[in-house]
């Protein structure tokens, strides 16, 4: 999944969270990057590479997020299925600056994460 991780850690915190439900047909693998360095990007091809699908996970300044910006673009060029979600029902949420303006941002329900993390979109 890609984050603003200034603004929006707790709510990637709360998708990981949502896939050890018992009831959870799908697995979230951690893979944040926690620290920047100069090959962050290297590191962080890799781990889309070996990713099934990216969750890009919208907040309020997802816009300004220029990581989140990066890791879409990367997505998208390794032909790996993303999608955008909605981080907050009540705020603007905001798409990255590489999304194109087609891309759509789903509204995070349990029903639409079953969906989209399924292949539907």
């Amino acid at each position: 999944m890609s984050f603003d991780y200034d603004h929006n850690a707790f709510l990637k915190e709360a998708l990981v969270g949502q896939s050890r439900l018992p009831d959870s047909p799908f697995i979230i693998a951690d893979w944040s990057i926690k620290v920047a360095s100069p090959d962050w990007q290297q590191e962080a091809r890799r781990r889309i590479r070996a990713s099934d699908v990216v969750a890009v996970i919208c907040g309020q300044h997802t816009h300004t997020a220029i990581g989140v910006a990066t890791e879409l673009s990367m997505a998208a060029n390794e032909r790996i299925p993303y999608f955008l979600l909605r981080g907050y029902s009540d705020k603007t949420c905001t798409k990255p600056t590489s999304a194109r303006q087609s891309d759509k941002m789903y509204d995070w329900t349990w029903q639409n994460l079953k969906i989209l993390i399924g292949g539907g979109r």
